[in-house]
């Protein structure tokens, strides 16, 4: 049993990393608190995708895909930035229960194969990737309470209010201070993994009031770009396990990139000329293909034209 305090807000728990145990098979809250998390992003994405008539078949389509590809990811992503640990250990790149995976990772899996469908199943691939922003906002603002849970992902050390503190927290800060960092076990952490989930769940409702002003297929995930980047930036620069490039904190450069790449999608969307409703588009598009439909049955002309004088001749007669 494990236990996590904020001391200054009287608040104690004692937890076990283990939710529920059949036989050997141990399943972990880090799992179901994620599992949650997707499940409850997918939702919300449902939501907005039924405004735009996109088909929650396609959405289930897109998760089935971009989950996996997600996993696979942020798995890659952390390997690579990490590569020292796993050198000479080619098989325990592959234990990934074991820990070590990086969102940025996941979102750049799962919207590799987001625009693999897209371009296979003909629909407009940043339409979907409109759809996925509300899904990582949400997911991402239920998953970081994984970190919670496994008291990782913290960040220095901090005598604030919400300083946090854990038996675990404790025991690597003891091992980082070994290692020559500037940190004291005995004092409490910032718990950026809360700062970061607060964070989300501001741009998920941010994200909601923006839809209402959409006017072109890619300005939501240009906004989750620019949210996300920001706060990253930030709150990566608290902590104590960022994976580093040189003397660079990756997930910071990576934020920094992202901010500017969604303020220069924000700026090209805004000066774009404005597109039909997405209603009007479908009801176009229904039009065109009843129009197309009707031609195809009509009779041909000649037909027509042969009644018609087959009818006049009648009346002469």
């Amino acid at each position: 049993m494990n236990t996590i305090s904020f001391e200054q807000l009287g608040l104690h728990f004692h937890i076990n990393r283990v939710a529920f145990q059949f036989g050997n098979l141990k399943v972990h809250w880090y799992a179901l608190i994620i599992l949650t998390g997707v499940i409850l992003g997918f939702l919300y994405a449902t939501i907005f995708a039924k405004r735009e008539n996109l088909e929650t078949d396609t959405l289930y389509d897109v998760l089935l895909w971009g989950l996996p590809s997600a996993i696979i990811g942020a798995r890659l992503y952390y390997v690579v930035f990490n590569f020292s640990e796993y050198a000479g250990r080619f098989w325990d790149v592959f234990k990934i229960w074991q820990g070590g995976i990086a969102i940025y990772g996941a979102v750049i899996g799962a919207a590799i194969s987001t625009y693999i469908y897209a371009k296979v199943k003909k629909i407009p691939a940043l339409q979907l990737f409109d759809m996925g922003a509300f899904g990582l906002m949400v997911g991402q603002a239920v998953g970081r309470w994984g970190n919670f849970v496994n008291q990782e992902a913290f960040g220095t050390n901090t005598d604030s209010v919400f300083a946090m503190s854990g038996n675990l927290i404790h025991a690597q800060l003891v091992k980082m201070q070994s290692m020559g960092m500037a940190v004291n076990p005995d004092m409490g952490v910032h718990p950026t993994f809360f700062y970061e989930s607060i964070w989300n769940l501001f741009g998920a409702i941010l994200l909601g009031l923006f839809h209402k002003k959409k006017k072109h297929h890619g300005q939501m995930f240009s906004v989750y770009l620019v949210w996300y980047g920001i706060g990253r930036f930030f709150i990566e620069g608290l902590r104590t396990d960022s994976l580093y490039f040189f003397s660079f904190r990756i997930s910071q450069v990576v934020a920094l990139v992202t901010v500017i790449l969604g303020m220069i999608l924000l700026i090209y969307f805004y000066k774009k000329p404005l597109c039909k409703p997405l209603e009007q588009e479908i009801d176009v598009a229904k039009n065109e293909e009843e129009k197309e439909t009707a031609e195809e049955t009509a009779p041909p002309l000649n037909i027509i034209d042969k009644e018609i004088k087959r009818n006049e001749d009648k009346r002469r007669t």
